[in-house]
């Protein structure tokens, strides 16, 4: 009986993930929830279909919209009853982890987490890619000799995250860069680091394209940086203002 409940239940996932897949456009648009509390749902700076050198318009969207959406409705809704939590940024929410009740603090790691990689994931993108210039440039050099070292080293410990997580490039306010590789929804700012860079590595990031071929993912995703944005990340690193 508890086989044929577990292979009733993954027929009524399996059919559940079909059904959005296919669903249109226009009755997911009308889907979407606007997200109640102090936390939002910014839009998207470009259009669905505006990295299309790595990322289909189609996965653009579900991830932006549901993917997303969904975390920080659930982030709202777990700090709904706790007025001091619901007065801090982001950063410092996750920061201080330690100080969120032990009720929440699961619901806030997880959906917290998953709104600030997502909202620095999408801000980094939209560009047409090539290489970094200027003191990014020279950081990336110092740091690993040469950004085709760099790029190779991200890509290996991005295609290297078991399951589902995060590759991130992190940055202290001296400038220097260092590679870490995050489970889940987790986030360097939970370790007390600030993120330069990260790619989404969930599968539900490339699936629609890739299926399981990660690598082709990671490997076409430097197609759509955009270095201007990420520049202004390493200068408010170094400046002491970079958040999330």
């Amino acid at each position: 009986m508890a086989i044929l409940q577990r292979r009733n239940l993954l027929g009524l996932g399996a059919a559940f993930g079909a059904t959005l897949w296919a669903t249109p456009r226009s009755a997911l648009a009308q889907a979407a929830p606007a997200p109640t509390g102090p936390h939002s749902l910014a839009p998207l700076p470009y259009a669905f279909d505006a990295n299309e050198a790595a990322i289909d318009a189609r996965t653009m969207e579900l991830h932006w919209r549901f993917h997303h959406g969904g975390q920080v409705n659930n982030l709202n809704m777990a700090i709904r009853e706790h007025t001091a939590l619901q007065a801090l940024p982001l950063d410092q929410l996750l920061m201080n982890l330690g100080q969120v009740p032990e009720a929440v603090r699961t619901a806030v790691r997880n959906n917290g987490g998953g709104h600030a990689n997502h909202s620095m994931f999408w801000g980094i993108m939209g560009g047409r890619g090539g290489d970094p210039t200027g003191e990014l440039a020279a950081a990336i050099a110092q740091d690993f000799t040469d950004f085709a070292t760099f790029r190779n080293r991200f890509n290996a410990a991005a295609n290297g995250v078991f399951g589902s997580g995060w590759a991130f490039v992190t940055v202290t306010q001296a400038g220097r860069l260092a590679i870490v590789t995050k489970p889940g929804q987790d986030n360097p700012l939970m370790d007390g680091q600030r993120v330069l860079i990260g790619n989404d590595v969930w599968e539900h990031a490339y699936y629609l394209r890739y299926q399981n071929r990660r690598a082709e993912y990671t490997a076409n995703w430097w197609n759509v940086i955009d270095w201007s944005k990420v520049g202004a990340r390493y200068a408010a690193a170094k400046a002491g203002t970079l958040t999330v």
